[in-house]
């Protein structure tokens, strides 16, 4: 069989797993949402990835040398919807790249990346994120149990944080303008500048 080097080879309308995934010589990025293919946005703009860098450093220096542990794209994760029973390695049918994501179960990180939900994603929208990928990625990462998801709006300045309750559903827990301190829910002893996070 010819190897997958092209998205043109590879049916839009398809179920893929994760072991497919991994067989793709494909020069653009995507994901993988319940089997799925989207593809990544162009590389991110300049704002992007300057919201991205401050972030990654305010975190950065925060989880250094801490039993959680922060990644920044491209950082494969591999998730599984938590309320029906666990697929065999081979057979997740997602797989997305956060922006930003804080892991604290060791057991979860492999070679290839994290097998399992994070306990915290942030991403950084692009103007080439629709609502359609947001919707998408809003379900996948409640359903499968990433504890707390924070949106962040570059143009707005604007940071959306969410947290699952206690029945596995997303609250809408503080909504942080540019020019406050945003406080994780899971990390209350993290205070993060947002006019540094925004500084141009």
């Amino acid at each position: 069989m010819a190897p997958i080097t092209q998205l043109s080879q590879l049916d839009p309308d398809g179920t893929y797993s994760y072991a497919d995934y991994l067989t793709w010589q494909l020069e653009e990025s995507v994901e993988l949402i319940k089997g799925k293919i989207m593809a990544m946005s162009p590389a991110p703009n300049l704002k992007h990835q300057r919201i991205s860098l401050n972030m990654s450093l305010s975190l950065g220096n925060h989880f250094k040398r801490k039993s959680c542990q922060l990644f920044v794209a491209p950082f494969d994760v591999k998730l599984y919807d938590r309320r029906k029973s666990r697929l065999k390695n081979g057979e997740a049918l997602s797989v997305v790249q956060p922006d930003l994501c804080v892991i604290c179960d060791k057991d979860k990180l492999t070679e290839q990346g994290c097998d399992g939900a994070p306990d915290w994603i942030i991403e950084v929208l692009s103007p080439g994120n629709g609502r359609k990928e947001v919707r998408l990625k809003f379900g996948l990462y409640e359903e499968s149990g990433v504890s707390e998801y924070w949106l962040v709006f570059p143009y707005e300045q604007i940071v959306q944080q969410f947290v699952l309750d206690q029945y596995g559903k997303y609250q809408l827990r503080a909504l942080y303008p540019g020019n406050e301190i945003a406080i994780p829910h899971l990390f209350p002893d993290l205070q993060i500048d947002l006019n540094d996070v925004f500084a141009e």
